[in-house]
């Protein structure tokens, strides 16, 4: 084998400096410009299944954040696991800025939950923003007994070994509304998991199960068309999208409130400009007039701008992990 000359060498070295550029591109997110994103569609995955609370979030926001980012934002559900396998996907998806996650309260319960989670809620992803803090409200098939929520609290506790309670699968925020209100009457109920919050109401409305507990954007429909009973809401005031439901606290549950919120991640090593130009196009979506319509009739409405940061956003993640922990431990008897 004979030696290489000169300009064959050069070449060889000019070769593999070039390769080391292409290669550094690509471990710092894909070659994206932060200052050119976005370029292309923008996959939000909801760990959730089509038409539940969190989906219908979601698209709300979509829309409008869609207009004012110039691409689509695409919806994809990937649910499973209480929320986990979304999560975990869109953890492992490259930090571009081209997927983005949105998920709920559950995102705090799911170290507790789950001690093989595959992810870190805090190390894993950088937050953008929360989007809504749900009211979770207490139904029962249409032709349950107890008339009155106070009927309902000494129905549950006298019948506990006979009643059952829908809610739409492990980690979902039915579940951990169903936690806190039997921790909070002292009894435990046979509860019946479904793999969504679509197939648990169905199975409400059919008659097949006693009671659950779900948010607003998923039940206010159903409440005000008669198909199942409402007892309370779990707010310390009265909705203004249901006037006529009493509070928890009113019926001397005061300490059964929860709302769920709902937030906006994306993977860790995302640049922060883009987290920056989410975060700002999502406080454009939130102050829309037909997101803020469209979020009233559902019971809820669009957090404030300071709680659509980043920073907000953390502090009630990390907050909220440790409050739940110590919740779902009790209730298991840790």
């Amino acid at each position: 084998m004979t030696p290489a000359g000169p300009r064959k060498v050069a070449a060889y070295i000019g070769a593999l400096a070039g390769l080391g550029l292409i290669l550094a591109a690509c471990s710092s997110g894909g070659g994206a410009d932060p200052a050119e994103y976005p370029e292309d569609n923008i996959e939000v995955i909801v760990p959730f299944s089509a038409g539940g609370p969190t989906d219908t979030v979601t698209r709300m926001v979509a829309e409008p954040m869609s207009q004012d980012l110039g691409v689509q934002m695409v919806v994809q559900n990937v649910d499973g696991a209480g929320g986990t396998v979304g999560a975990g996907q869109a953890a492992a998806a490259e930090p571009d800025g081209y997927t983005v996650l949105m998920h709920h309260i559950g995102m705090s319960t799911a170290p507790a939950l789950y001690p093989d989670l595959a992810y870190d809620p805090v190390a894993d992803f950088k937050t953008v923003g929360l989007v809504t803090e749900v009211p979770m409200t207490i139904i029962a098939r249409s032709d349950f007994e107890p008339e009155t929520f106070e009927d309902f609290v000494t129905y549950v506790q006298e019948n506990a070994d006979t009643v059952t309670m829908a809610h739409a699968g492990e980690g979902s925020a039915s579940n951990l509304c169903g936690l806190l209100l039997t921790e909070a009457l002292g009894v435990e109920v046979t509860a019946v998991p479904y793999d969504g919050t679509g197939p648990a109401m169905t199975e409400l409305v059919g008659g097949q199960v006693d009671f659950m507990c779900d948010q607003t954007t998923n039940t206010t429909g159903q409440i005000t068309a008669g198909k199942v009973k409402a007892y309370a809401v779990t707010t310390p005031e009265r909705i203004e999208a249901l006037p006529d439901l009493p509070t928890t606290a009113e019926a001397g549950q005061p300490d059964i409130q929860v709302t769920v919120w709902h937030g906006l991640y994306v993977p860790a090593e995302t640049p922060d400009e883009i987290v920056a130009t989410l975060t700002e196009s999502l406080q454009v979506a939130l102050a829309d007039q037909t997101v803020i319509d469209q979020m009233a009739d559902l019971g809820t409405a669009p957090v404030s701008e300071e709680q659509a940061t980043p920073e907000a956003h953390t502090e009630l993640l990390e907050e909220q992990i440790g409050t739940w922990g110590e919740i779902i431990s009790a209730s298991q008897g840790g």
